[in-house]
């Protein structure tokens, strides 16, 4: 490649001072060589950069023109691939992988050189020089990136400096060669700034040397960087090449040549869409990256983060998740999942989702299961059909043979037991099933197993939840019609004392017209299931005056006292009268015949009270704080031990309180307060 007209002291100052300032560097580098191999790799870089600009210099003084002009092209080139090959150093590849960049760097220095000695293709494409060296100097850039990217933010201080001296240089490379491509020559000028430019970046180089003399800093390029990365270089260099044919076509296609240009560039723009939107390109290029570039076939973070989060997304359809989840370890296009019920005849494998497959509808047998729980295999499916001797004892279902193109049988495996079994169709690309694939498909099988365990147990639980709910709602009837059969048998023990006395004949008909019209409450309530409540403004004198009428023909008989008339309080009346209602029972039943039991309503503020008193054996403090208010805890021989709990519940629900005090022998008053509706308040 010619150089180009530069100003002679400019050039020759420029290049000059570049030498003597990485000969310097490099002198500094030279007595902690032998440190490792980074410090080897900055060492032969900063030499070659000094070598490569003291020829440079020459060949702008004019001196020996043609020798310095052969020389300096070939330093040039060397000292990219040095800096490249530090910046490898840096960044911890693996051998193989580094072979590989490190080859294709060298391949792009050199070819500008056997262009040269090759004369009938430097004259054929003068630009191929420029666009190799610019290639290099994308290389170094994204090299860089990687680098900076890659390291903690609590390291970055000890290479930053370096990556801004080492990305000076080739930035300015990028820029002086794009503009060398854009106007088909180098620019004078440009090439003479270009010493200056590398000589700014030695300082910074020689304060990251200070901070990190061992340069032990150990990054990994990600698989994920790495691939977008190659998509975007393969992107380029495709486009690169359209453009060109595409010129070619318009230059020599004589009249046809612009109709032939805008169809080539439609059609190579319509194969590029394809393939990049290719399900297939796309596994190929992950399986070529993960082959040739890294040690181990994937990247166990990023996996574990994907199937992670795949298994834990909200929706409906959890086995379809684990399908997917688990295809997307091999990259398969299609799966199905077959779960295990226990029944009669032992453990049976039955289908429950599909993924890009035909609902299936065979169930494995007891064997098939036992064999993948005791063996625990990933089983290749061609494989055991091509060599049985190495399966002994399987026996695939015959409709698994209607799977197509089947390929893998990954068991899911929780605690030593067969949760499921995910079937897998052949990969987008061909894939070693090595030990590595095997023990990734175990443990996310294992995995996906725990979450279908678990939605499993969630289910179970939610109706074991109905069952209670149902089981709940029969106790609280059951307790109802207990209170409804005391009270009818209170009223026939009393009947044979009373039933002369008018009296107790009527209270005796209201307290049966009122059993008979809550029990055909409660069978309304069973005929429609649990209706809701309805609250309302309700006049608590009469709600009490209801519940104290039902329990007349009782001894002792509850006596009613209203101080204050008149106060509204927002409740069911149905709910707010069998909850006073038990209550009153509560103390008729602990109270002795001779005894007494009193209602009084009042007001207090902005809220209505009502005590309940009764001169019966009353209760300890320990028993009212401990069991009281626990429910199925009684002392009756038939009670429930749930009254008492409803009732507060219910109190509490709609704002109110209730508060028991007692003493052995001496009573207990129950004291029940409500908020009183708005207009009663404000009253």
């Amino acid at each position: 490649m010619a150089f180009p007209d530069a100003p002679l002291s400019a050039a020759v100052a420029s290049h000059g001072l570049a030498a003597v300032a990485y000969l310097l560097l490099a002198a500094l580098l030279l007595p902690g060589w032998r440190k490792g191999r980074h410090s080897t790799a900055l060492l032969a870089a900063c030499g070659l950069t000094a070598a490569w600009a003291a020829a440079a210099a020459v060949h702008s003084a004019g001196w020996v023109e043609q020798w310095a002009a052969q020389y300096s092209e070939a330093l040039e080139a060397a000292r990219t691939v040095a800096w490249l090959v530090f910046l490898l150093s840096l960044l911890g590849r693996a051998g193989h992988s580094r072979s590989w960049l490190l080859g294709a760097a060298v391949a792009l220095a050199l070819l500008p050189l056997v262009s040269e000695e090759l004369g009938w293709l430097a004259e054929r494409d003068a630009a191929l020089p420029m666009a190799c060296r610019l290639m290099l100097a994308v290389a170094g850039l994204l090299l860089l990136e990687q680098l900076y990217r890659g390291t903690p933010p609590h390291e970055r201080w000890s290479i930053k400096f370096a990556c801004l001296g080492i990305g000076l240089l080739f930035a300015y490379d990028f820029y002086l060669y794009s503009d060398a491509l854009l106007f088909r020559r180098m620019s004078g000028e440009l090439w003479a700034a270009r010493g200056l430019v590398c000589a700014l970046g030695a300082p910074l180089l020689a304060v990251s040397a200070v901070r990190n003399p061992r340069w032990t800093v150990g990054l990994a390029l990600s698989r994920q960087m790495l691939f977008r990365s190659a998509a975007l270089i393969g992107s380029a260099l495709y486009l690169l090449g359209m453009a060109a044919c595409g010129w070619y076509l318009r230059s020599f296609g004589g009249a046809w040549g612009p109709l032939m240009q805008v169809a080539w560039l439609a059609g190579a723009a319509i194969v590029l869409a394809g393939v990049l939107f290719s399900g297939s390109v796309r596994a190929y290029a992950k399986v070529f990256v993960s082959k040739h570039f890294y040690q181990t076939g994937f990247d166990y973070r990023d996996e574990w983060q994907r199937i992670t989060l795949t298994l834990s997304m909200d929706g409906p359809d959890l086995g379809l998740r684990v399908v997917q989840a688990l295809a997307g370890l091999v990259e398969s296009p299609a799966g199905a999942l077959w779960l295990c019920r226990d029944d009669a005849a032992g453990c049976r494998c039955e289908p429950a989702a599909s993924w890009n497959l035909a609902p299936q509808h065979g169930a494995a047998s007891t064997a098939f299961c036992r064999f993948l729980e005791e063996r625990q295999w990933v089983l290749d499916v061609p494989e055991s059909l091509a060599q049985p001797e190495r399966y002994v004892g399987l026996e695939l279902p015959l409709w698994l043979h209607g799977v197509p193109q089947l390929w893998l049988l990954v068991p899911l495996m929780l605690h030593g037991r067969l949760q499921g079994v995910v079937a897998l169709t052949q990969p987008r690309t061909a894939i070693a099933l090595n030990w590595e694939v095997r023990d990734l498909l175990k443990i996310a099988g294992s995995q996906a197993a725990s979450y279908l365990a678990h939605q499993q147990s969630s289910d179970a639980l939610a109706v074991a939840r109905q069952f209670e709910s149902l089981n709940r709602m029969s106790a609280f009837i059951v307790h109802d019609l207990k209170n409804l059969v005391s009270q009818l048998s209170l009223l026939l023990a009393n009947a044979e004392r009373h039933q002369g006395n008018p009296q107790f004949q009527q209270d005796m008909l209201e307290t049966l017209a009122h059993s008979v019209r809550k029990m055909t409450l409660l069978l309304q309530k069973l005929s429609r299931g649990e209706a809701p409540e309805r609250n309302t403004a309700l006049p608590l004198e009469q709600v009490l005056a209801q519940a104290v009428q039902a329990r007349a023909a009782a001894r002792p008989r509850p006596q009613l006292t209203v101080r204050d008339p008149g106060l509204l309080v927002v409740a069911d009346w149905h709910r707010l009268e069998r909850v006073l209602g038990h209550l009153i029972l509560n103390a008729i039943e602990a109270t002795p015949p001779d005894g007494t039991v009193a209602l009084l309503l009042r007001r207090d503020g902005p809220s209505a009270v009502v005590e309940l008193a009764d001169s019966g054996a009353g209760m300890s403090e320990q028993f009212i704080r401990e069991r009281l208010f626990k429910p199925f805890d009684t002392t009756k021989a038939a009670g429930m031990g749930i009254g008492v709990f409803e009732s507060r519940a219910y109190l509490d629900g709609i704002g109110g309180r209730l508060e028991v005090s007692s003493e052995c022998g001496r009573g207990t008053t129950f004291r029940i307060t409500l908020p009183l509706h708005a207009a009663a308040a404000a009253a």
